[in-house]
């Protein structure tokens, strides 16, 4: 947990004139040293000042940041039975409830061996009401929580009372907090903790950064007159990880993210270790993976499973076990991605391409949990462009490359929440609270009417929706403060703080149109899919469910209405991928591979030969390059683009495309995209099209597509529709949760299309309508990286016109209609496809 120096003499009298009597002593019983970096954010604190510390796993972060802390609170002492109120003196927030709960179990053994006079106590989702009431009454010195109940805290009317005596904020896994909206709220946490504790200080603690000065921005306040930062402490160094990527006899997929291939060599890993940690994207490839992995664990290994969707008493058992290493193996999600100390973990296998570079690092940093011995790992990827995926992400680091997301603008949704909260608390005067606001570094920028736009939402609803009394949940009084219309407000917020809103699944039903052509109501159930494939679908499109060809009729309340359809060429817009997007940075690197022979050569033999022999069926394209390769196959016709982009960039440009050619004429039937590439398909040759310049491909591919094409496209589909009832839920338009009971799914969803429709038709400019285009832009549609692509590719389109499919577009026409089978049956089906088609590419040929 506190990784320190051992030492055999005595500590430096600059050490000693740092630390209390109590720490010395425990050093010196321990043989140990504190860390040069954890004495310099000692020292920083005792100046005033707020501080990151940039560290590698296993150097000893979650002392240094709590440091200050514990001395402090050494000097002052423990607190006399009977004197005045005393509020926290530290609040430590961390992304996950697991970490808090693991920072606490960690922190109390060195507080215990001394003999500290400091209470420390944890406080999130699962902690019970009465404990929560207690700690309001009697605050611990240092309390371990959430941005969410953070949130709480602040909203609360005794919160100039709890928080008056605070003096540090401790922020983990900083890097993983500030780019989301969690992330905002918190930075709006963070402002208000500020004003109601003038003093208070920051640290900051991070493992991966890609860009320090954004998070020392972050920590601090900002104003108009000046930048502000807070200080660097950088610690270089650490045992560079020993990563591999899986070797393996068996036959590397095409396609797919099961890694199925692979679980008989994972297995032979977790029996050659200690205690395994084994990652995955998904909770479904963690569901899966766990299942195979005790179908063939005749040795009866202790293996768990962890993830999100688990029940908490089960999460804390698997958490339980590990800390005191009685698995050998657990499969987990995200959950424990972040920071929680098992030193005893001797290897992490990542099953699946990671998709980011940082995220990697992360989580090799789960292994060997201590900075001078090297953490081990082992990369399954599951298909043969995640095998280049890996080779980059290995690579990056070994050099340490980062890439992290930036920093964004504060989510307007958040806002409106957060104004809320401070009007729970007690009232507001509007001026001050912008003031206030501007002060957190993703909402430096707010302008004045921007702000009276979100205070007037929170107010009434917007013009629109003022005649209804349910939305006015503030109102201004005749003093000029804003306060809470009704104590119900108050207590709905409690209820739904957060930013969190979970994606439902929805029920698709088979109906049929009457005479008049109207839709029936009944219908047969043909089973759920997740909305997120519902939200790229216009009506009239086809795609293949539950064996059957279906058409897409639309979405009434929460189900997904379907019809009898009889084409042979259903139009499926789907996406192949796991949870993460690719990063920039990894794609990049997976274009110079493949332009580049010498970056190929530490590939396994399978890839290589297959790289090989597009190099002499079509060509692999020059790192500037957009390669489109056109060719027929059966009744269809096919256009493969290798942009590399990501899952997200792909599935917009498919659908701006297949608008585009359906305004040339060229009748396209669909697309499928993958976060390599992109296949759309028709009936008409697109080869000879883009011959004779009908569209030409320059035209196709030009950057105004983001404008009237992507603006027609997001007013006929449902993502923005879906995407508004999470900024509803966020903002405290529509309450998820009442006293006693939760709104469903369906509920919410209802409710969250009425108002749309009336704001869209009525109020156009209504601040959600703002937010809801703000948050599709740059996460659900990726606009931005589609338009930095774009902009590359201008003037580098090459084209290769093909008389079959090449080796390259194997894999994402491998995903081309594809139904859902579950286990051998699947891999044995795309095997087959996938001879077929390899079989096809060996006698390709082109004149491009």
């Amino acid at each position: 947990m506190f990784p320190v120096n051992r030492i055999d003499s005595p500590l430096p009298e600059s050490d000693a004139l740092t630390l209390p009597a109590p720490f010395l002593q425990w050093f010196a019983e321990k043989g140990w040293r504190p860390r040069a970096h954890q004495l310099e954010l000692l020292s920083r604190a005792e100046a005033g000042e707020s501080t990151l510390l940039i560290a590698p796993t296993g150097a000893g972060k979650t002392l240094a940041g709590f440091l200050p802390s514990l001395v402090a609170l050494t000097r002052r002492g423990k607190v006399p039975p009977g004197s005045p109120f005393t509020g926290i003196h530290t609040l430590y927030i961390s992304p996950l409830k697991a970490l808090a709960v693991d920072i606490e179990r960690n922190l109390m053994k060195p507080v215990a061996e001394m003999g500290l006079p400091v209470r420390i106590e944890n406080r999130t989702g699962d902690t019970p009401p009465g404990k929560r009431q207690r700690q309001k009454l009697y605050p611990p010195d240092i309390l371990l929580t959430t941005p969410e109940q953070l949130a709480l805290l602040i909203a609360d009317g005794e919160a100039e009372r709890f928080f008056k005596d605070l003096r540090y904020v401790v922020l983990d896994e900083l890097h993983s907090l500030v780019t989301s909206k969690r992330g905002h709220l918190l930075s709006l946490g963070l402002a208000r903790l500020r004003r109601l504790a003038p003093d208070l200080q920051t640290i900051g603690l991070s493992a991966t950064v890609a860009e320090p000065m954004d998070l020392q921005r972050w920590l601090v306040a900002q104003s108009e007159e000046q930048e502000n930062h807070a200080g660097l402490i950088t610690v270089a160094g650490g045992a560079k990880p020993e990563i591999s990527i899986l070797r393996t006899d068996e036959h590397v997929p095409w396609a797919g993210h099961s890694a199925r291939y692979a679980i008989a060599d994972v297995y032979t890993a977790i029996k050659d270790h200690g205690t395994t940690l084994l990652f995955v994207n998904t909770r479904s490839q963690a569901e899966m993976l766990f299942q195979e992995l005790w179908t063939i664990n005749d040795d009866n290994l202790p293996i768990a499973l962890h993830h999100g969707s688990l029940d908490v008493a089960q999460r804390r058992k698997v958490e339980a076990a590990m800390s005191e290493n009685r698995l050998r193996a657990v499969v987990a999600t995200s959950t424990l991605d972040l920071g929680i100390d098992w030193g005893d973990v001797d290897l992490v296998v990542h099953v699946g391409a990671p998709k980011g570079a940082s995220r990697l690092a992360q989580r090799i940093g789960r292994a060997n949990h201590r900075m001078d011995e090297p953490s081990r790992a082992i990369l399954v990827p599951a298909n043969r462009f995640e095998v280049m995926e890996c080779q980059a992400a290995l690579d990056a680091n070994y050099i340490g490359a980062q890439d992290t997301p930036p920093v964004g603008r504060g989510a307007l949704d958040v806002l409106a929440q957060h104004v809320l909260g401070i009007a729970c608390a007690k009232p507001f005067d509007a001026v001050e609270l912008h003031r206030e606001i501007t002060s957190a570094a993703p909402y430096m920028d707010l302008s004045w009417e921007t702000f009276e736009r979100i205070v007037d939402f929170v107010a009434t609803g917007g013009y629109a929706l003022r005649t209804y009394e349910r939305y006015a949940r503030i109102r201004k009084t005749k003093d000029g403060l804003w306060r809470v219309s009704n104590p119900m407000v108050a207590q709905q917020y409690r209820l739904n703080v957060g930013t969190i809103v979970e994606s439902p699944m929805l029920n698709v039903r088979m109906v049929k149109r009457n005479a008049r052509g109207s839709l029936g109501r009944g219908g047969m159930t043909l089973g759920k899919v997740e909305e997120y494939f519902l939200e790229m679908l216009s009506p009239g499109d086809t795609f293949l469910f539950s064996g059957k060809v279906v058409r897409f009729e639309g979405i009434r309340e929460n189900e997904c209405l379907v019809s009898q359809a009889f084409s042979f060429d259903p139009k499926v817009p789907s996406y192949a991928g796991g949870k993460f997007p690719l990063s920039t940075y990894l794609a990049a690197q997976v274009r110079k591979m493949l332009a580049d022979p010498t970056g190929r050569a530490s590939l396994p033999d399978q890839v290589r030969d297959w790289l090989a022999l597009q190099k002499d069926v079509s060509m692999l394209p020059r790192e500037d390059e957009l390669l489109i390769e056109t060719f027929p196959r059966g009744s269809r016709h096919y256009m493969v683009i290798y942009a590399f982009e990501g899952r997200l960039a792909h599935q917009t440009l498919g659908m701006l495309l297949t608008r585009r050619l359906d305004r040339a004429g060229l009748k396209p039937l669909g697309f499928v995209a993958t976060d390599y590439s992109l296949a759309v398909w028709g009936l008409d040759d697109l080869s000879s099209a883009f011959r004779a310049r009908q569209p030409s491909l320059a035209q196709l591919f030009d950057e105004d597509m983001l404008g009237d094409d992507l603006e027609a496209w997001l007013n006929e589909s449902f993502l923005l529709k879906r995407t508004f009832r999470n900024c509803a839920v966020i903002a405290g338009l529509i309450d998820q949760r009442h006293p006693g009971k939760e709104k469903t799914g369906r509920q919410i969803t209802v409710s969250a299309d009425l108002i749309y429709d009336v704001l869209r038709a009525h109020e156009p400019d209504h601040i959600l309508l703002e937010a809801t285009r703000n948050d599709a832009a740059t996460g659900l549609l990726d606009i931005g990286r589609l338009g930095s692509m774009l902009k590359r590719i201008k003037g580098h389109i090459t084209h290769r016109r093909l008389d079959h499919i090449s080796p390259l577009a194997i894999p994402v026409m491998l995903e081309i209609g594809k139904e859902v089978i579950h286990g051998e049956a699947h891999d044995f089906l795309l095997s087959e496809a996938a001879d077929d088609l390899m079989n096809e590419a060996m006698g390709a040929g082109h004149d491009g």
